[in-house]
């Protein structure tokens, strides 16, 4: 098949390969025009393009075809890129997503991408970012690339989720963190700080037996923390699904409405991650956890001063610190 006469400009690869640990995509539904609803819908993308197939011109077809035949690729193919490997032109591309109901390609993408979440592995990861071969590309798109994130996500988090979390944190009887994996960093902050401020804080661990022994006196009195990103932990989502059936209420830190955790969950704070690499970028994660740290504590600031005044102490009496 013949190639369009152009050169694509390369545009560095966007988005985020997020990976669940069930492997079938469910695909039926519409796809709606408004943008919330697109990322929504995505998960019916595929069935939606396979419905209107009879709808669209010859070289729309073609693209169909492509997608439902490579959409885990075409996620992260410019339109000009997918024009090229088609046969079309970059404008049929951008037209074919129009007729889908998006704005744009870059919607259309990602729309893909959310259909892939949890499709990819590491090695299929590493695959898309081979155009990052000079340091200094790498360090500006990364750092880019979490700026971005930690904005979007500033922008998107639902404020009232964030307060509730905070006021049922410092009224918990108990306050259990869970996350797995690469989550269990930002497990591990969250959990030393809330400590300082609050008693009977439990970081949950799997190198310190099962985690169900753990959780297993979690009640209506508790909060139970989930921080889940991907891959997304199953043992995370079962660890939340029991404490659910238990009462205890319900924090996640994750990325998406459609993450495992998310469907247990009484206050849902969303943090973009999406990534440019084989790594998923936590650093938003992390500035909301941050976030969670301090406004807890202010509503603690007395306790908070005596505690460190008393910690002071000790530090200057074992000359814990250098002066």
């Amino acid at each position: 098949m013949p190639q369009p006469s152009m050169t694509c400009q390369k545009i560095p690869i966007a988005g985020r390969l997020d990976l669940w640990y069930n492997d079938k995509i469910e695909i039926e539904g519409e796809i709606m025009k408004d943008s919330k609803q697109e990322i929504k819908d995505s998960k019916y993308l595929i069935s939606h393009i396979q419905s209107q197939y009879t709808r669209f011109s010859k070289g729309q077809k073609l693209i169909a075809q492509y997608i439902l035949k490579n959409y885990d690729k075409v996620a992260f193919m410019t339109a000009c890129k997918l024009g090229e490997a088609v046969g079309v032109s970059e404008s049929t591309v951008v037209r074919f997503a129009n007729a889908l109901g998006y704005s744009g390609y870059p919607k259309l993408q990602d729309a893909l991408q959310e259909v892939i979440k949890n499709k990819l592995t590491t090695v299929q990861r590493v695959d898309m970012v081979k155009e990052f071969n000079d340091d200094s590309a790498i360090l500006k798109k990364i750092v880019k690339s979490d700026m971005d994130n930690i904005k979007d996500t500033l922008e998107e988090i639902d404020e009232k989720a964030f307060e509730e979390a905070a006021n049922r944190i410092l009224k918990a009887k108990r306050i259990y963190i869970v996350g797995m994996r690469s989550s269990f960093t930002i497990a591990q902050y969250l959990g030393f700080y809330l400590g300082i401020i609050l008693d009977s804080v439990h970081v949950i661990r799997t190198d310190m037996g099962d985690a169900f022994e753990q959780v297993v006196k979690i009640n209506e009195d508790d909060v139970l923390i989930a921080i889940s990103f991907p891959r997304y932990s199953k043992k995370s989502y079962q660890i939340v699904s029991y404490a659910k059936e238990k009462g205890a209420h319900i924090v996640s830190l994750t990325d998406s409405p459609f993450a495992p955790v998310a469907s247990f969950t009484d206050n849902l704070l969303l943090v973009k991650s999406n990534m440019v690499s084989f790594v998923d970028s936590l650093v938003p994660a992390l500035s909301i956890a941050n976030a969670l740290i301090v406004s807890v504590g202010m509503k603690e600031k007395e306790d908070i001063k005596q505690h460190f005044d008393d910690l002071e102490a000790i530090w200057e009496k074992y000359s814990v610190y250098d002066k």
